[in-house]
């Protein structure tokens, strides 16, 4: 005999937004408050307030569902949305992070049905900062050098978009619930502070990187003057944009996370140099007209 819920019951997966607990849909909270159990994703990205917030507009107590629980124990998140509403609530849109895009294969493949709700991302806020959005190429994730640890496989990408004429939308790197591997290794489970990429850091990997390129002959994707914009915590009210060469946005100081930067084309549209001088670092705004 079939499962008499299999027909009704469902996964959602929730986008919230970029700013509170308000900004997700209408059709989303419906959704929330049909449901039995809630996961809050909680390590590809935050929002500025915490899961008591949310529990409290929701009226629904909320599980943070830390990377472990996400990659290793998922099966406790989508298994029992074959007998009830599951919710698993993300920051921004569902479908930008390959993580939400397995949860989603994994629950169809036990027969669970999975319905999605899109709300804004910053696939799609990076575009307040005056850059047209069909100008920008590949996305790229820039993750914390660590030790020796120096990744530049993003450094192709962003060549390949500067010399098309588009802009580069950076990922920084986030790192929450992290496991401190000494302390593990004296029989203590303990895990670091979080930590937040800031503009400055991700700057400062990017020209390391390019510097390394160029001492071997190679490189060229971008140098000290490439002009970019660095952004703080957009969907909410306190926001931060400041446009600058790479050298300008080195000492800025963009506030608290989250924090993400656009690389600039070679060629940026007059349009957007326009738009981008109410940003711009500096008092003196004749080098965008130049």
């Amino acid at each position: 005999m079939g499962n008499p819920h299999q027909d009704t019951a469902m996964l959602y997966i929730i986008g919230l937004g970029l700013g509170d607990e308000k900004d997700i849909t209408l059709r989303g909270l419906e959704a929330v408050r049909s449901c039995s159990k809630l996961f809050l994703e909680a390590y590809t990205s935050i929002l500025c307030v915490g899961k008591e917030k949310l529990e409290e507009f929701y009226g629904k107590e909320i599980t943070v569902a830390d990377r472990h629980l996400v990659e290793s124990e998922a099966e406790s998140i989508y298994g029992s949305a074959l007998v009830e509403d599951v919710a698993l609530l993300v920051v921004g849109d569902p479908v930008c992070a390959t993580t939400h895009t397995d949860i989603m294969l994994r629950a169809l493949e036990i027969g669970a049905r999975v319905e999605v709700i899109h709300n804004a991302s910053i696939m799609g806020a990076a575009g307040c900062c005056g850059l047209q959005l069909y100008n920008f190429g590949q996305t790229v994730s820039l993750p914390f050098f660590e030790g020796e640890w120096r990744p530049g496989s993003f450094h192709p990408k962003v060549a390949y978009n500067r010399k098309g004429a588009m802009h580069t939308l950076c990922l920084l790197d986030i790192k929450v619930k992290e496991p401190d591997f000494v302390a593990m290794a004296k029989g203590r489970t303990v895990f670091q502070p979080p930590r937040f990429m800031t503009v400055n850091v991700a700057l400062r990997q990017l020209l390391e990187i390019e510097e390394g390129l160029a001492a071997a002959g190679e490189g060229g994707a971008y140098a000290r003057d490439t002009l970019c914009v660095g952004m703080a915590r957009l969907g909410q009210a306190d926001r931060t944009i400041v446009a600058g060469t790479m050298g300008e946005l080195l000492d800025v100081d963009f506030g608290a996370p989250l924090h993400s930067l656009v690389i600039c084309a070679e060629d940026t549209h007059d349009l957007e140099l326009e738009m981008l001088k109410q940003f711009w670092v500096g008092a003196d705004t004749k080098r965008l007209e130049e």
